[in-house]
């Protein structure tokens, strides 16, 4: 029990690289960066949605800059980051707000994005989203 508390305290540090990516990743879904997003989406990048639906890079790009559709800032806790040579995952749980087709959304998810340095460049090449019912 004691070694759970312990290893559980202690933090990871991400590569200062990989943390970038990361940041400038959620600052690219916010502002619908479409050339940012091609730069750090891996040309296979998969996504299983929250609907259930897998979506490619370029269905992925499409949604995220499609008229009426905005994502406000958000906070990501129950961080999960783990880092293996040059692969990592990194995850949690983010309240995802914003407009979707002119229509308001408002849902928790439960996400993960897996990411390779390719090249000597971090990119996504998997993302998981799951929806925290509400209660």
């Amino acid at each position: 029990m004691l070694i759970a508390a312990i290893l559980a305290a202690v933090s990871v540090v991400l590569p200062a690289d990989l943390a970038k990516a990361a940041h400038d990743y959620d600052q690219a879904q916010t502002t619908s960066n479409r050339a940012e997003l091609e730069r750090l989406l891996a040309d296979d990048y998969v996504l299983h949605n929250s609907g259930g639906q897998a979506q490619d890079k370029t269905s992925f790009i499409a949604d995220q800059i499609a008229p009426g559709y905005k994502l406000e800032p958000f906070e990501v806790t129950q961080k999960v980051e783990k880092v293996m040579g040059d692969a990592a995952i990194l995850g949690g749980v983010a309240r995802a707000r914003g407009t979707s087709g002119g229509e308001a959304y408002d849902v928790t998810l439960r996400f993960v994005d897996v990411w390779a340095k390719r090249g000597g460049k971090w990119v996504v090449v998997m993302s998981q989203a799951t929806r925290v019912p509400k209660g």
